[in-house]
């Protein structure tokens, strides 16, 4: 399907809230209890380069910015 069928579809299925339900129910992504999905920046919600340790769960993008308020310092 493409795109705008998925937008009529859910036009449709609008009216029909029991409708909306089994389909939402029958197509909806399932739950990631591992992998790169479960984890994501706490700032901006980017999944990719996602660095988890001393707790910090953000990017390396944001944490860049954030890393000399934080305490970090960079050695050369």
């Amino acid at each position: 399907m493409t795109v705008s069928s998925y937008k009529k579809m859910f036009k449709q299925l609008k009216d029909k809230p029991v409708n909306l339900q089994k389909y939402m129910k029958a197509n909806k992504p399932k739950e990631r209890e591992f992998g790169k999905y479960t984890k994501d920046c706490i700032r901006c919600g980017n999944t990719r380069a996602h660095i988890s340790k001393y707790g910090l769960h953000m990017c390396r993008r944001c944490f860049r910015e954030i890393a000399t308020k934080v305490g970090f310092k960079k050695y050369t």
